[in-house]
C-alpha cells in the first residue's frame, strides 16, 4: 500500500494496473487502455552475453515512426535501449498527471522486436512545471544566482523537496516497470555533475562537518585554522571554498558532494528495489576521468559500474581511453557497461571531426577487451530539434541509417559470434596502478608547476606498463591489493594513516610498492605529514625527499634502471623533480639527477630497498617517456610480472579475458601500418571459424582468440 504526496488514499493491485496502462492519472483518478502487446519472456537469464544498444528517445518521436526505428535496431543486431531518462515532462506532464502508458506501449513494441530496455529515471532533467512551482529545488550557482530552467542538471542535489519529488517520480516508474519481463535494469539520473552552493547546501555542509569532526576544536586543530587567522568559533562561519583556500576546508567540501551523491543516488535506488525485481539491475552512467566527486563513495550501493566514452576532437587514444576503462572496472572491481559511446562524432568539440571508418567497432573491440559487458551508443536518430541536434546518430532525422549503420550491424553479427565464447570471462591483472581523488583533488588545487597534471602523470606509468603486462587494474588504494605482483602509485598526494598501513603490510607480504613522485606528502584532512615523503612510508623505504622542485626546463637523469649501456639513451626528468636521500644501508639507488640548479645535480632521483619478500620504491620525478620505458621494464622484471600473450608490434593492443576453462584474446590494430603477429601457439580465429598461428592486421583490425586457459 502506498500514500501519493497528492491525496490520501492508497494503491490497490487493480489501481496499480490501471496506472501502468492508462492514458492519465491524476490525484487518483485512471483511466484504462487498451492491453498492450504481449510481452515476451526476456529476463535477465536470457540476456546476451555481449550486448549492443543505443539511447532511443520515443517521446520525442509520433508512435508511427517507432516500428521502423525498432526494426532497424533488430536489423543491426542491437539488443537492448536505454528509455526514459529524460522524459519526465511527458511522465508526469503536470504535479500528479502520470502518463506512463505511451512508455508500456515502447517497450511492449521493443519486446517484439527482440530489444530488451534499461530505464532512466528522468531526475536529470526536470520539467519546468516543478522548478516553477518549487524554486528551492534549482541549484545556486558559485556567483549566487539560482539555475533557470531550459538545459538540464538546473536541480539541487542536496534538497529535500527535489529528493522527495525524485523518489516519487521513481517510486511511480519502478511501480510499474518493476515487474516488466523485458525491463533488465535501470540507470539512476544521467552523468552526475553539477552541486549547489547556496544558503542552505552550505548549512547542510556545515552540519556534515560537525558530523565529522564533532567538534570545533578538533575541525580548527586537524585544518591549522590558526593560520591567516581563520580559526571558527561557531560552525555556521565555515564557507564553501572550491578553488583557492584551506586545504582542509578545500578537500572536505568535495567529501560532502561526494556523500551527497552518493545519499541522492541511494534515495532513488530505495524507491526502486522496494517495487522492483531483484533480476533487474540498478546502474548510472559516469564520466571516465571526470573528478567532480569521488566514485568509489558513489559506487558500492550498484549492481554494476557504467561510464560514457566519448572521443570528441580527434581520435582515439587507446592508453588514455583504455586507463578509463580500467578506472570504470575498479569502481565495483568487475565487468562493467559502457551506457554511452561516440557514434562517429559528437556537437560539443572545438573541431567534432567523424571518427574513421572502421575506428568505431575498434573502439567496441577496445571496450569489451577492457572488461566491458554492454557497448550502447548515444544516440539512435536525432530530434529535430534541442541543444543537440548536431550530434552523430545511426538513423538520420529522415529515419534511414547513416553510413556508420553498417559498421554497428557488423558489430552486432560480431557480438553475436563470439559472445558465447566470452560469456562468463572477464579481466585478470598482475598489476594495479592506484587511483585517489583526493591526491587528484589536492595536486590540483596546488600544482606547483601549471603545467603538472595527475591524471597525465598516471597515464605516463600505466602505458608503457600496460605493453609489458597487457592488463592492468586501476584500482583505489583501500581496494584488495594482495593478488598482485606489482602495485604502482604514481601521484599519490594524500596518504591516510590507514591507508599506509595498509601499504606497508602489502610489502611486508611480499609485494613490490613503487611510488611515483609528490606521493606521501599529505594526511587525510589535505595537512602536510610531520615526516618528508613519503609520510608515513619512509621508515620503509629507508630513505626520504629532502626538497621538490618545479622545473623550468628537463633535466637528464643517469642510471637507466639497469638497463644495458647498448640500449641507453639520454633520459629525462620534466616537470617536477624531487632531492632524494637515503637513510637505510640497504637501499639502493636507481637513478640520479646530472647537472641541474645545483641542489639536484649528482641526488638520487629514485631509490629501492627490499623487504622481505616484498619490495618498495620511490621514484622522484616526472619522467619522459624512454626513462619511464626503462623504469616500466625494470618493473614489471623485478616484480615477476609477465606478458599475457607475449610480444606484439607497438601498435597492437592485446586484451585478455579469461574465466573458467577459457583464455581468450582481444587484438585490435590501431596503427596505421599493416602488423603480423607471430603466436606462441595454435588459437581458434572466432570471428573467422579459423585455426590460426599468424594474425595479418590492417589498422582497426580486430581479431578474437581462444586457447586453453592457463592454471
Amino acid at each position: 500500500m502506498r500514500t501519493p504526496r497528492n491525496g490520501n488514499w492508497s494503491w490497490s493491485v487493480s489501481a496499480l494496473v490501471a496506472l501502468c496502462l492508462s492514458t492519465t492519472v491524476f490525484t487518483g483518478v485512471s483511466q484504462v487502455a487498451a492491453s498492450p502487446t504481449p510481452l515476451r519472456s526476456s529476463s535477465s537469464e536470457s540476456r546476451a552475453p555481449l550486448l549492443l544498444g543505443a539511447a532511443w528517445y520515443p517521446e520525442q518521436w509520433p508512435e508511427a515512426r517507432w516500428e521502423p526505428d525498432l526494426q532497424l535496431m533488430e536489423s543491426a543486431g542491437i539488443h537492448f535501449v536505454r528509455v526514459g531518462e529524460f522524459a519526465w515532462s511527458t511522465m508526469e506532464p503536470a504535479e500528479g498527471e502520470y502518463k506512463f502508458d505511451w512508455l508500456e506501449r515502447a517497450i511492449a513494441l521493443a519486446a517484439k522486436h527482440h530489444i530488451q530496455v534499461v530505464l532512466g529515471t528522468p531526475t536529470a532533467a526536470p520539467p519546468a512545471w516543478l522548478t516553477q512551482k518549487y524554486p528551492e529545488t534549482l541549484r545556486i550557482n558559485e556567483d549566487g544566482r539560482p539555475d533557470e530552467h531550459g538545459n538540464r542538471q538546473q536541480f539541487n542535489w542536496s534538497d529535500p523537496k527535489y529528493r522527495e519529488l525524485a523518489h516519487d517520480i521513481a517510486s511511480r516508474m519502478a511501480e510499474c516497470f518493476g515487474h516488466n519481463p523485458n525491463v533488465i535494469g535501470w540507470q539512476i539520473d544521467n552523468e552526475y555533475a553539477e552541486e549547489s552552493y547556496g544558503p542552505d547546501d552550505r548549512q547542510r555542509f556545515q552540519q556534515w562537518l560537525k558530523s565529522r569532526y564533532g567538534t570545533l576544536d578538533a575541525l580548527n586543530a586537524r585544518w591549522t585554522t590558526a593560520y591567516w587567522s581563520q580559526t571558527y568559533t561557531d560552525w555556521n562561519q565555515i564557507p564553501i571554498e572550491t578553488g583557492y583556500g584551506n586545504p582542509g576546508l578545500l578537500l572536505n567540501w568535495k567529501l560532502f558532494v561526494s556523500d551527497t551523491w552518493r545519499s541522492y543516488q541511494k534515495n532513488q535506488i530505495d524507491a526502486i528495489r522496494s517495487h522492483a525485481d531483484t533480476r533487474q539491475f540498478i546502474t548510472t552512467n559516469m564520466m571516465g576521468w571526470f573528478s567532480g566527486y569521488d566514485h568509489y563513495t558513489v559506487s558500492p550501493e550498484l549492481d554494476l559500474a557504467a561510464w560514457d566514452d566519448y572521443v570528441g576532437e580527434g581520435h582515439l587514444d587507446p592508453v588514455r581511453n583504455g586507463a578509463a576503462h580500467d578506472l570504470t572496472r575498479g569502481f565495483l572491481g568487475k565487468s562493467f557497461w559502457v551506457m554511452e559511446t561516440q557514434p562517429g562524432f559528437v556537437n560539443w568539440a572545438k573541431v567534432n571531426n567523424t571518427l574513421n571508418k572502421g575506428e568505431v567497432r575498434a573502439m567496441a573491440w577496445h571496450d569489451l577487451g577492457h572488461g566491458a559487458d554492454a557497448v550502447s551508443y548515444w544516440q539512435w536518430r536525432s530530434a529535430l530539434n534541442g541543444q543537440e541536434e548536431y550530434h552523430g546518430t545511426l538513423v538520420g532525422a529522415d529515419g534511414t541509417p547513416t553510413p556508420l549503420y553498417a559498421e554497428v550491424a557488423q558489430l552486432g553479427r560480431e557480438f553475436a559470434k563470439a559472445g558465447p565464447v566470452l560469456a562468463g570471462t572477464s579481466v585478470h591483472s598482475e598489476v594495479a596502478i592506484l587511483h585517489s581523488y583526493e591526491s587528484r583533488w589536492a595536486i590540483n588545487w596546488q600544482r606547483h608547476n601549471s603545467d603538472y597534471d595527475p591524471v597525465k602523470e598516471l597515464l605516463s606509468y600505466y602505458g608503457p606498463l600496460r605493453d609489458y603486462a597487457q592488463s592492468i587494474d586501476v584500482v583505489s588504494p583501500d581496494a584488495p591489493l594482495s593478488q598482485y605482483k606489482l602495485v604502482v602509485a604514481p601521484a599519490l598526494n594524500v596518504i591516510p594513516e590507514e591507508t599506509a598501513q595498509k601499504l606497508i603490510a602489502y610489502v611486508r607480504g611480499g609485494g613490490h610498492l613503487v611510488l611515483g613522485d609528490r606521493s606521501g606528502m599529505k594526511d587525510a584532512d589535505n595537512a602536510l605529514w610531520p615526516q618528508r615523503q613519503p609520510g608515513p612510508l619512509a621508515d620503509l623505504l629507508g630513505g626520504r625527499v629532502e626538497q621538490y622542485y618545479a622545473l623550468e626546463a628537463p633535466v637528464e637523469v643517469l642510471g637507466n634502471f639497469g638497463q644495458p649501456a647498448s640500449m641507453r639513451a639520454k633520459q629525462y626528468a620534466n616537470l617536477w623533480a624531487e632531492q632524494l636521500s637515503v637513510k637505510a644501508p640497504d637501499t639502493e639507488v636507481l637513478l640520479r639527477y646530472a647537472k641541474s640548479n645545483g641542489w639536484l645535480d649528482g641526488q638520487p632521483a629514485a631509490i629501492t630497498r627490499r623487504v622481505g619478500k616484498g619490495r618498495i620504491t620511490y621514484i622522484g620525478a616526472s619522467l619522459d617517456s624512454k626513462a619511464m620505458a626503462a623504469a616500466a621494464n625494470w618493473m614489471v622484471r623485478t616484480s615477476g610480472v609477465t606478458r599475457a600473450l607475449g610480444p606484439v608490434p607497438a601498435s597492437i593492443d592485446v586484451y585478455p579475458r579469461s574465466g573458467g576453462d577459457r583464455l581468450v584474446y582481444i587484438l585490435v590494430n590501431f596503427g596505421k601500418k599493416t602488423e603480423t603477429v607471430d603466436l606462441p601457439s595454435e588459437m581458434t580465429d572466432i570471428l573467422h571459424d579459423s585455426k590460426v598461428r599468424r594474425l595479418t592486421l590492417q589498422q582497426y583490425d580486430v581479431a578474437v582468440l581462444q586457447t586453453a586457459a592457463r592454471h
